[in-house]
């Protein structure tokens, strides 16, 4: 008789076992399929233009080249105007607002209406590119401080600072009316919010600090 009972523990021990394995693989299946349906269906991957040597890159590193890229395109489509400045630069900034941070897009939006109340955009034809030799692959001087720094610098893996040195036209009525040198240092930050409507998954975040005007001379800025 002690060895039915004894048999019959065993088995209850047993199947107690089993029942706590499945409900064990139960709770893993269900966390498995949490993981799965959480992870992200696209990623975007930024590659280095130049791969002659090979790269090597987690999914969220970006290359500094595609920072400046990005940026610049931006930037340059803000400012510019092809007919009359007081439709144009609001209208660009409207089409590209999911490339601006919420806080760079209420600035420019001040700035347009400070510019426009002063009367420097009605009528106005704006263009702007970047100065011969000043991309990139170049380095800047601050006048000051004498110190070399390249155009992108690298904050943290979510936030950048890009300095571009720009020319700027601007003409009235088929007549040159301005034409400046300026050094713009702009902020980027990471922002994979809308893929859709942003598939670089960054933003400008407006000036980093004051933009500076360049005077061209021999050698370095003055």
């Amino acid at each position: 008789m002690s060895k039915y009972l004894y048999a019959l523990a065993g088995r209850d021990k047993h199947i107690l076992s089993l029942r706590i394995v499945i409900v064990a693989l139960v709770v893993l299946l269900i966390f498995i399929v949490w993981g799965w349906k959480s992870a992200p269906d696209k990623l975007t991957i930024h590659i280095p233009p130049d791969l002659r040597s090979g790269s090597t890159r987690v999914w969220w590193d970006i290359d500094p080249s595609s920072i400046y890229a990005f940026s610049f395109y931006v930037f340059q489509q803000l400012n510019s105007w092809p007919k009359d400045g007081e439709i144009d630069y609001k209208r660009n900034i409207e089409a590209y607002s999911p490339y601006l941070t919420p806080q760079c897009e209420q600035v420019l939006l001040a700035e347009y209406s400070q510019r426009k109340n002063l009367g420097e955009l009605k009528g106005r034809v704006r263009t702007m590119g970047e100065i011969l030799g000043r991309g990139i692959n170049s380095t800047y001087q601050d006048y000051v401080t004498k110190r070399t720094e390249p155009r992108v610098i690298v904050l943290s893996k979510d936030a950048w600072i890009v300095t571009f040195d720009l020319y700027v036209d601007e003409y009235f009525s088929g007549e040159s009316i301005k034409r400046a040198l300026v050094r713009y240092p702009l902020s980027v930050v990471r922002s994979d919010t809308n893929p859709e409507l942003n598939p670089w998954g960054l933003k400008l975040n407006c000036y980093a600090s004051k933009p500076l005007k360049l005077v061209m001379g021999e050698g370095n800025d003055k």
